[in-house]
């Protein structure tokens, strides 16, 4: 038996699970900024719709790379005063801050991009550990209830960030691009999101301790062979022959799901600048005010998510985890590619609800089942690999969805999300076929 399995873990009350939880939510108002505005900083910047999904291979690329390597390393880093996980919280929200007062300043599409990057592996670096610390931290009987609280502020900060430029808009800021540069609103959102991003962060680093090891003297020796760099490689790319069967089963539920989530987070903007207000010029005030009614959309979505959070833990022990999670993202799915109907700006909140639900269960389901399932001296590493089944479907969007876009649907994009809506109702049959030994 793993030697951390053996540690009695003790039962957490619910504040100590918020402070540990809290930096979700400067991390998630970092992602949904960057969700809901980054096609729209492209377009403003000269980008063809044709190209967006390629230039947001910057999220899944940096996921990809930076993960399963943050996660190798934060399971073998021990310290006394900073543990193991906080380290890295703390130096991602450090360099995310900076990466997310750079984005709405660039004066050119090179700059975007490349500051998107930079952006995507710092959210990577302090968001990866986060999940192994619900790992490390909680009895199995309180795992659900981690990750839940983890969603509750996820959907909090998307809300927020989501809907902060239209708040700044209605307040008077400019929304309009001069010489073509991005928005006041836009910019003022992303300075606000790196001071948000950086204290919530800072505060789960500085009020939220961490176990150490069992065995430290054990610890430490298995410590000093992980810092061989051929041993490091070696079990890193190793990981893939040992998954358990229930993350492989996992791999595919979300290989469909992130299709879908990255076809609504590439497409939307310019889906519904085309479909309600009638234009596909970037640089147009409609189009402008297309990409703030997202935000609205975008944080209806995340406040739904933030309210279901602690309601589908409830469904789970009534039902099964797999059985909530799989008619969450029915719901998600059907929800999405009905878009393709709407011809009301108004009646969009309606699917963005169905999205919310699908994405509550999306950010708690699949860890709490990986979780039980995982050796808890890998639990970082595990969940770094799992990561991989969550980037590698959005590289696959990025590389095919605007081909599928010019040449099967003329370019018009809501068709776009309407397949991504197809994926996602997909991926819920598909959750039917997971194992969950370890129940709800």
């Amino acid at each position: 038996m793993d030697m951390h399995t053996k540690a009695l873990k003790p039962r957490l009350s619910f504040w100590q699970l918020w402070n540990m939880s809290f930096g979700f939510f400067g991390i998630q108002f970092g992602w949904a900024l960057q969700n809901a505005n980054a096609s729209r900083i492209f377009s403003t910047l000269g980008a063809d719709a044709d190209n967006l999904s390629l230039f947001w291979l910057a999220a899944p690329v940096t996921g990809l790379l930076v993960q399963p390597v943050i996660g190798y390393a934060s399971d073998h880093t021990w310290h006394p005063k900073w543990g193991r996980r906080r380290p890295f919280f703390f130096g991602g929200a450090l360099l995310a801050a900076i990466a997310m007062f750079l984005m709405p300043n660039s004066s050119m599409l090179w700059m975007a991009v490349a500051v998107l990057w930079m952006m995507d592996a710092a959210i990577n670096i302090s968001m990866e550990p986060f999940r192994a610390f619900v790992g490390d931290k909680l009895d199995a009987s309180q795992q659900t209830a981690g990750f839940a609280m983890q969603t509750f502020f996820i959907g909090c900060g998307g809300v927020i960030a989501s809907l902060l430029p239209q708040i700044l808009a209605w307040l008077g800021v400019s929304n309009v691009p001069v010489d073509g540069a991005i928005p006041d609103t836009v910019r003022y959102s992303f300075y606000a999101g790196a001071l948000v991003f950086f204290l919530a962060v800072s505060w789960t680093v500085f009020s939220a301790d961490e176990l150490p090891p069992p065995d430290l003297e054990s610890f430490h020796k298995e410590r000093k062979h992980a810092r061989n760099l051929n041993v490091a490689f070696v079990e890193i790319l190793s990981g893939f022959t040992k998954m358990p069967k229930t993350m492989v089963q996992l791999a595919f539920v979300q290989f469909f799901t992130w299709i879908g989530l990255f076809a609504m987070w590439i497409y939307t903007g310019s889906a519904i600048a085309d479909t309600i207000y009638g234009t596909r010029d970037a640089q147009s005030a409609a189009f402008q005010e297309a990409g703030n009614w997202v935000g609205v959309m975008f944080g209806v979505y995340g406040g739904v998510s933030a309210l279901a959070a602690f309601i589908l833990p409830v469904f789970a022990r009534a039902t099964s985890r797999k059985i909530v999670h799989a008619t969450c993202l029915a719901i998600g799915g059907i929800s999405l590619a009905g878009i393709v109907a709407i011809g009301s700006k108004e009646m969009l909140m309606l699917p963005m609800v169905g999205v919310g639900i699908a994405w509550a269960s999306i950010l708690t389901m699949p860890y709490a089942i990986l979780a039980g399932a995982l050796p808890a001296s890998r639990m970082g590493y595990f969940m770094g690999l799992f990561n991989f089944f969550v980037v590698i479907p959005q590289i696959v969007s990025g590389l095919l969805l605007g081909f599928v876009t010019r040449e099967f649907f003329n370019g018009h994009t809501v068709q776009t999300l309407a397949l991504g809506g197809g994926c996602m109702l997909l991926a819920g049959v598909l959750t039917l076929f997971v194992t969950d030994k370890a129940g709800s």
